[in-house]
């Protein structure tokens, strides 16, 4: 169908980029306002999908990969200002360490499917799983290991077709409605988790039809460099208001 919608790459950044400054803005500026804090729940999973088709489809796994370190490392000082209010806070890590991990365990998980050893491939695999798990949980970065499990579930579930998206839904479900439940709202009387609204990602995930979009050099640094800069806008914002 010619007029099918479609969401390209660059539309689902954009998209993800702005639900994230909704929720960054919610945690910096205005704390009661428990709607952005709900909207800001469906970038994750819009960040993960996309870090696990980045995977997929790109010349160099290894410039993928460093280009990732390297603006964690950028991100930290901003994302432990805008999180603990000081620039050094060893309890929570930003989320780009989460995509480092989940890279790593789709790199294992690769190099399992390449070996001719039946008992090797379930070893590596169920180590690459449940060892990115641990990893996320152990290092305390963000979403923990069920976060890394988010970008996961899209590699496993790569695709379009209805099992697919079937197991994408019921994945996030129990990531988002139990494992990373916390807090939550009462519409209507039923106490949702606000965590649980991640899985209103999925139609526009689902949207996608692996076109890239606009794309280059410029973008690449734009979609990267916006990371540390909000976080770090919104921390010296936050700062302003707090002591004039």
């Amino acid at each position: 169908m010619k007029n099918k919608p479609e969401l390209t790459s660059f539309d689902l950044h954009l998209l993800a980029m702005g639900l994230m400054l909704c929720d960054h803005i919610c945690l910096a500026l205005m704390p009661d306002r428990l709607w952005m804090t709900c909207a800001g729940r469906l970038a994750f999973p819009i960040f993960a999908f996309l870090v696990a088709e980045g995977f997929v489809r790109t010349r160099s796994r290894a410039r993928y990969a460093r280009r990732l370190l390297v603006f964690a490392l950028v991100s930290e000082v901003p994302f432990d200002l805008l999180a603990a209010g000081r620039p050094v806070y060893p309890l929570r890590q930003n989320v780009l360490w989460t995509f480092l991990i989940a890279l790593g365990c789709m790199q294992l998980l690769e190099w399992a499917k390449s070996d001719p050893r039946p008992a090797a491939r379930f070893v590596l695999s169920a180590g690459a799983v449940l060892g990115g798990f641990l990893a996320g949980t152990a290092f305390m970065v963000d979403y923990f290991g069920p976060g890394v499990w988010t970008v996961l579930v899209f590699y496993f579930f790569r695709g379009d077709g209805w099992r697919q998206r079937l197991g994408q839904l019921l994945c996030l479900l129990f990531l988002n409605g139990w494992l990373l439940a916390g807090q939550t709202v009462l519409p209507g009387g039923l106490a949702l988790p606000i965590q649980a609204f991640a899985v209103l990602a999925l139609p526009f995930i689902w949207l996608y039809r692996g076109r890239q979009g606009p794309h280059g050099r410029a973008v690449r640094w734009l979609f990267y460099g916006f990371y540390p800069a909000h976080l770090l806008v919104l921390a010296g914002s936050r700062w302003l208001f707090c002591f004039r």
